[in-house]
This record gives structure tokens, sequence and C-alpha cells, in this order.
């Protein structure tokens, strides 16, 4: 039988920590163990009901069945500039600024596509996503792995990239509030950021899916100043393009609904790399967009208090039983350094704490050379479940 013969491009793809992870889970739940699942970043709350009922419309109007192409997307690019206006009080084209996406993924898996040449340089942080670095390499793309260190606030140092490395870099990707460290960064970074890819002619990346997720308290709340957004930084869009997404602040993951919005070059090329691979949505799911960013905004203050309240549960057991973790302002997610028995094996931590115990959790290997010593859990549970979770996690500590 003839061998097939495979794009090299595929070989970086093929090491997944993440489906170690899902071997190992499957392996607890043959053994009897009662799974308590804190790997996946995938919010276990609703989709509120104006936008479930935006969509159930939908479904009865035979108009929207049929391709969706770039003109049948108004409403929803009308709404996203919106959304985005009053928020950050940044104007906003809507025609030539703004595009769908099948969730914020799609987009920073393809913008590389417009912007790279094989062997250019990607600037990525390290620990970061990893569809950040899947789309660098779909695109023949070299990566220069940007690392994030406790003392730095796991914000990157860009004076630390090589010469060498800036003559061949095209593109520089960054996500705050981050994942996986919690980490936000300041509007004065940001500003940094562009005025160096600016510099370097860099494109620059923001991937935003946590803007709302900050836990402060009600009288000093004001996102804008604490989750900000690159183009407050680069207002004249002179080289950015941010990515953001329904799934976290509305909790429509499974929806996989999000947008670009920035430059207008970047949209176009971004825009002529989709139109290759697929339509956009179906209108009913841009509907029930249209629903969430423009109506009550009340979900997604209850949304901030439930993950505020199981952070704060989970840290204060993590605690209890001698794991000083930091308390992180944003996003879902714990991020954990690990006790010294596994400060080089994170896999090993993970693979053998849900065999044993069934807490599955995110090795920080699996999101970078950077991210081994640590641990990353997501809050996807109820505070008592959480407080469970650590329980088992202390006798498997205890017991080695």
């Amino acid at each position: 039988m003839t061998k097939m013969q495979f794009a090299k491009r595929l070989q970086p793809l093929q090491s997944n920590v993440f489906a170690d992870m899902d071997r190992a889970k499957a392996v607890a739940v043959a053994a009897g163990r009662e799974l308590i699942d804190l790997s996946l970043g995938s919010s276990d709350l609703p989709a509120q009901n104006h936008v479930i009922e935006a969509i159930a419309k939908s479904l009865y109007d035979p108009s929207t069945h049929g391709y969706l192409l770039f003109r049948g997307t108004q409403e929803f690019r009308y709404a996203a500039a919106q959304w985005y206006e009053q928020k950050f009080g940044i104007k906003v084209d809507p025609e030539t600024e703004v595009l769908p996406l099948i969730g914020s993924q799609e987009g920073t898996a393809h913008l590389p596509l417009a912007i790279l040449n094989p062997g250019d340089f990607a600037l990525l942080l390290d620990p970061g996503y990893p569809s950040h670095a899947g789309g660098v390499y779909l695109a023949s793309g070299q990566i220069y792995p940007m690392p994030l260190k406790a003392e730095n606030n796991f914000l990157p140092v860009l004076t630390d990239i090589p010469a060498s490395v800036l003559s061949q870099s095209k593109m520089m990707v960054l996500s705050y509030p981050h994942n996986p460290t919690s980490a936000i960064a300041p509007l004065s970074f940001f500003q940094e950021a562009v005025a160096f890819c600016q510099k370097h002619n860099i494109v620059l990346v923001h991937d935003f899916p946590y803007v709302d997720l900050i836990f402060t308290k009600e009288e000093t709340f004001n996102p804008k100043s604490l989750a900000p957004s690159i183009l407050q930084a680069d207002p004249e869009k002179s080289v950015s393009i941010e990515f953001f997404t329904l799934s976290k602040s509305y909790n429509m993951g499974g929806f996989r609904i999000g947008y670009a919005i920035g430059n207008a070059e970047l949209i176009q090329a971004l825009r002529q790399v989709k139109a290759a691979v697929d339509f956009n949505q179906y209108l009913g799911i841009l509907n029930g967009a249209i629903a969430a960013l423009t109506g009550n905004q009340d979900s997604v203050k209850a949304a901030v208090d439930t993950f505020r309240q199981r952070r704060d549960a989970f840290i204060n057991a993590l605690h209890h039983i001698g794991w000083n973790v930091p308390t992180p302002e944003a996003t879902m997610y714990i991020w954990a350094k690990l006790p010294n028995h596994w400060s080089n094996n994170s896999i090993e931590f993970c693979t053998d704490l849900v065999k044993q115990t069934g807490v599955a959790a995110s090795p920080g290997a699996g999101f970078g050379k950077a991210g081994e010593g640590y641990v990353r859990f997501a809050l996807v549970q109820e505070p008592k479940v959480l407080e469970t979770a650590v329980e088992r996690i202390a006798k498997f500590i205890n017991h080695v």
C-alpha cells in the first residue's frame, strides 16, 4: 500500500498535550472516577433567553437559511461597531473596519495566512493560547516566543527580542487579560507595543476574549481602564487589529461567533482569506449576537460575579491546604505554580492527578515552554464542586 505524504506544516501540529489529557480523562472515567473537569475554558453558564429567542425566531424564517455573504452581515457589523464605540470611545467604520468571525480563533488562525510568507517570524506570548501558534505553522512561518515571567507581571520584554529576529518579523500577537496566566496589561504597555510595532513595521494582533471578565470592587469598576483595547493605544488603527468573541462575555462559545475590528487593510486581507475558506455564520446566530450586544447587559455582570465567587472559593481552598496561589484579577482561570515535586513536569502532574482523583486540569507545558512548572485550572464548576476538587488535590499532593 502506498504511504501517503503529508505537508511538512502539519508536523508541528502533531504534538498536543490536551489530546493526552483527554486520554487520561478517559482512563479515569473507565476506572470509575467521578470527573471534575477544570481543564477546558468553556463556560458552563447558559446564553441569555433573549439571545436564544432571537436565534429561535430566525429558524422559522426561510430567508435566513441560505449562504450569508458579507453584505448580509451589515446589521451585525453595525451592532459590533456601536458596542465597541460605547465601551472604548473609539470610532469604528462598520463597513471597512469590522469583519464577522466564526469565533476569535478563526481570526488568530487565519490572519497569519494573510501576513506571513514562508520563513517570516511571528512574535508570540509564551505561554500563550495554542491556536496562535497553530495559525503561524499553517502559514509556514517561524515563531519567536516572548517569555512571560511572574517578575515582569507576565508581560513580554520587547527590548529582549534580537535584532536578527525583528528584521524578519511581520506580526506580534498579544492577548490581555491573558490566558493562561490571568495577567492584565495596562494601557502604557499597549502604547509601548504599538510604538514598537510601528518602528519595526510589524502588524500588532490583539486577541481579546476576556475583556469583561475583570474582578474588582464595584465602586472602582472601570473595564475600559483595567482591560484596555489595543486601539486605545492605536486610535488611528495604524498597525493594529483586535479579535473579540461572544464566547466568554455572553456564554455563546458553542455558537462560534466573534468579530475582528481594526485596520481596514488588515480587515480586507483577512476577508480575502475567509472568502476562500468559508461563508459567514448562519444569520440566525448573528441575530442572536446582535441581541446580546445591543440588549440588557446585566447578564454580563452576573457572569462576572459568578466567576468572582468561584475564584474566591477556589483560591481560599487552595490557601487552606497550603498552596499559596496569587488571586487573579481577571479571566476564568487560576494559574498556579506547581509544588517542587512537579516543577519540571506539569504533564505528569495533570495526568496522574486526573487518573488518581478525577480532577482534570491543563498542564502549563501545553501553553508553551515558559509555561512549564505551572498548572491552569478553569473555574467552570460551582463553588462546592471546586472545593471538593481542592480536597482531592490535597490528598494527591500529600500522598507523594
